[in-house]
């Protein structure tokens, strides 16, 4: 095997270690939370020694902020590709089609989801920078949807966007504690979460 194949070979085994780890540590955090979990049982879970983890990662707080980040990037990426698609729609339409999209990705990734809600404070530690930011980045999608709304008179002017949009995605990943597939649609709950919030038109 030439120098640069053996290269990529290596590269994509290291990348699907990598991911295998953050599959791993997502699970396990979504479960345990971030104190009951160490990277001893990180590591054992994922089959290899724990000093092999430093080879991905410098400690369990990078794991952590990068599984945390994960899960909401996987729901920012889907919502926005729902507005790109619903962009001739009405702002409802629209709104109905994020919120959709924020519940599908939120369930189809849930070990992510669940653990970046569940750890988002990191115990006693600053909530790390990069964090912050993919947050604030998501957090301006559902601003301007809720400007776009407003301006339609879809929601009444005197509302509060911000407490309506912590309102709303506080509800939407409320969801994790009572959503089952087979017990609720995630369709008809978009329908329903968009028609609390505004008026169709």
């Amino acid at each position: 095997m030439s120098a640069p194949v053996a290269k990529v070979a290596r590269e994509g085994a290291e990348g699907g270690s990598r991911r295998l780890i953050l599959d791993t540590a997502a699970r396990l955090l979504r479960s345990g939370g971030y104190h009951q979990t160490t990277l001893r049982e990180i590591a054992e879970a994922v089959g290899i020694r724990k000093a092999s983890l430093y080879y991905h990662f410098a400690s369990k707080e990078e794991i952590v902020e990068e599984v945390v980040n994960d899960g909401v990037r996987f729901v920012h990426e889907a919502v926005v590709a729902a507005l790109a698609e619903h962009a001739a729609a009405s702002p409802h339409a629209r709104l109905e089609a994020a919120i959709r999209a924020h519940l599908t990705a939120l369930h189809g990734h849930g070990d992510y989801t669940s653990a970046s809600i569940k750890v988002f404070t990191f115990g006693a530690m600053p909530v790390p920078d990069s964090v912050r930011q993919v947050r604030r980045a998501y957090g301006e999608v559902w601003r301007g949807l809720i400007a776009e709304l407003q301006q339609a008179g879809a929601i009444a002017p005197e509302r509060s966007p911000e407490a309506l949009r912590l309102f709303l995605l506080g509800a939407l990943n409320g969801s994790t504690d009572w959503y089952r597939p087979g017990r609720f649609d995630i369709a008809e709950l978009a329908q329903e979460f968009a028609a609390l919030i505004a008026q169709a038109g």
